[in-house]
């Protein structure tokens, strides 16, 4: 056990975690140079195509340092905001930290708050300036932003390049001689934490593990402490470049295990493996997840909505940071309301379900959760814009407040004050941390941020700003419920709950933006924005027309009046019974709105 050692790579979005990890893969010889290419551990298309970490991912690879024989577990994390929890779990599973700053962008929010899930784990922290080799490069000036941040001497920050490979001995030496070897006891009973799975069509649930105390080996009867069920181990192994089977796994390792479970629901992330005739105690510590954005996820047929369902759970498998449940919508039938960390995260897991499901889906407007309190003292938790109560029943209602940290160059203060102001956002605290780089916290509601905050953000700042939020509590605000009305029918899909004072402008930008996308019919089309029985905002698409008079030729004006007036007659009929189909584009566009 001396000789293993457990560690992960955390930084900021962008900062190299991929590349640096490809280089230590490379420096091993883990895999054959065939198998090599850019973001090696990263294996899923679209983790390519965006060129960011979405899942985390574990490989074993061996090093001899000084003579001696050395296994160590690496695992990837992501750098983005909305898959944090990813890093959180990775770090229950590590005894230590690569903690990754780009020499040319400096310390920035995520860098921080990784560095506090670390510390909050015990995790041992080394420090390491990536990029060094780029043009901007401040080595000098990330140095001294390392040394206040922790509070390290400066010969203790490595310097590295991932991408030319500069660095990377000295950064394996570091991991062998600083951080600690798993501690644990081999023959105590067994306890091994579950830090991620995945669903396989053939084997059934793969569950990655890391071994606390004891040893599991091939055959053995196991329980899992959360769900009290007991499975034969059918095959353990270890993570090298793809699983590798073995007799046994040992105490401080990391590993998988195949059950053959089929059933989602059986496994839970955080939980702890032990053996049924010798059961250990649950291993504490792993927090729930809180999501941030909720919006509905429907199938675009009724009917796929079963087939949907075991999608979702086998999604949440490997996203533990999922949360859904079920949810009825008048005019999309049945489907389910979905938690997010962040707007990228739904992004992602609709990307996720239509690529690696084939599973077509509509998304409503996201939206975050508001407590209303009705005239009869009772306190409902409101989740979307249908469980509203009546407005002549409610006294009050609280929206969430986030603390919103934002990390920038000097040059662009202003416009991030715009943009908060503009979003209802309070400045609490503005300081420097260096001569060009500014803190602002700000308090905001967390409404303001669900829908292109963070895009806006970067395109005010060039992508120099950076920004973390904390949940504060709820405070009273003035939201109304607008509804969508399409020839005088609500389209629930479509409902929004807002602050009163956006609402008119909001209204009418969507009634403008539908009028460009819903086709035209035989009879004219009403679009409508509503606060309770108020209309805020009207557009009207026109109908489309036959020329009924083409035959006419010449001759009399009431030959031509008459097929008029049977084409008005006609249309009359037509409006009674016409409804409207609305394209699925028409619900994504609700969510760019400028």
């Amino acid at each position: 056990m001396k000789n293993i050692r457990n560690f992960c790579i955390i930084a900021h979005i962008d900062h190299g975690k991929s590349t640096l990890a490809d280089r230590l893969i490379e420096h091993t010889k883990t895999i054959q140079e065939r198998q090599m290419q850019d973001q090696v551990l990263d294996d899923m298309d679209l983790e390519r195509e965006k060129g960011i970490t979405i899942k985390s991912h574990a490989i074993q690879i061996n090093y001899k340092h000084n003579g001696e024989d050395y296994t160590l577990n690496l695992i990837d994390t992501p750098g983005h905001v909305d898959f944090s929890y990813e890093v959180s779990r990775s770090l229950a599973a590590c005894e230590g930290a690569l903690l990754l700053v780009d020499a040319s962008q400096g310390i920035q929010a995520q860098t921080i708050s990784n560095l506090y899930l670390a510390l909050d784990n015990n995790l041992e922290i080394i420090p390491v300036i990536n990029k060094i080799d780029m043009d901007g490069a401040m080595i000098p000036e990330v140095t001294d932003q390392i040394i206040d941040l922790i509070g390290c001497k400066q010969e203790e920050i490595l310097l590295a390049s991932g991408k030319s490979g500069i660095g990377i001995e000295e950064i394996l030496s570091a991991i062998v001689e600083r951080i600690p070897s798993p501690k644990g006891d081999e023959n105590a009973p067994l306890q091994a934490l579950i830090f991620d799975s995945v669903f396989n069509s053939f084997r059934g649930i793969i569950v990655y593990f890391r071994i606390m105390n004891g040893i599991l080996k091939k055959g053995d009867k196991i329980r899992f402490c959360a769900t009290g069920e007991d499975y034969e181990a059918d095959e353990v192994g270890i993570l090298k470049f793809g699983m590798e089977e073995r007799k046994e796994v040992k105490c401080g390792n990391v590993g998988y295990i195949i059950t053959g479970i089929k059933n989602a629901k059986e496994v839970k992330v955080g939980d702890t493996i032990t053996l049924a005739s010798n059961p250990g105690k649950a291993i504490k510590g792993f927090e729930e997840v809180k999501p941030m954005v909720f919006a509905g996820i429907f199938p675009v047929n009724t009917d796929e909505f079963e087939e949907l369902r075991d999608c979702m759970e086998k999604l949440q498998l490997n996203d533990a940071s999922l949360t859904f449940e079920l949810e009825t919508s008048q005019a999309l039938g049945f489907g389910f309301r979905c938690g997010f960390l962040g707007l990228l995260h739904m992004e992602i897991i609709q990307e996720r379900l239509e690529r690696e499901f084939n599973q077509t889906v509509i998304t409503t407007v996201p939206n975050v959760s508001f407590w209303a309190y009705t005239t009869r003292g009772e306190k409902i938790l409101v989740n979307n814009p249908a469980e509203m109560p009546d407005a002549t029943k409610l006294e009050r209602i609280e929206e969430p407040f986030i603390k919103a940290q934002i990390i920038t160059q000097s040059d662009y203060i202003g416009n991030i004050m715009t943009l908060c102001l503009g979003k209802r956002g309070i400045l609490i605290h503005q300081s420097y941390i260096t001569t060009t780089r500014v803190e602002l916290i700000f308090e905001m509601p967390l409404t303001e941020i669900v829908f292109d905050f963070y895009d806006k953000l970067k395109s005010q700042t060039r992508g120099y700003a950076s920004f973390d939020y904390t949940p504060i509590g709820y405070r009273e605000a003035d939201i109304v419920k607008m509804d969508i009305l399409l020839n005088g029918e609500k389209v629930d899909a479509l409902s929004a709950l807002i602050h009163r004072g956006r609402s008119q402008d909001f209204g009418r930008k969507l009634c403008e933006k539908l009028k460009e996308l819903l086709p035209r019919q035989q009879f004219q089309i009403a679009i409508q924005a509503a606060i309770g029985a108020k209309i805020i905002a009207r557009e009207n698409i026109s109908a489309m027309r036959k020329d009924v008079t083409a035959k006419c030729y010449g001759g009399d004006i009431s030959r031509k009046r008459k097929l008029l007036e049977k084409q008005k007659e006609g249309k009359k009929r037509m409006r009674q019974i016409g409804t409207v189909e609305v394209p699925q584009e028409a619900f994504l566009a609700v969510l760019k709105l400028d």
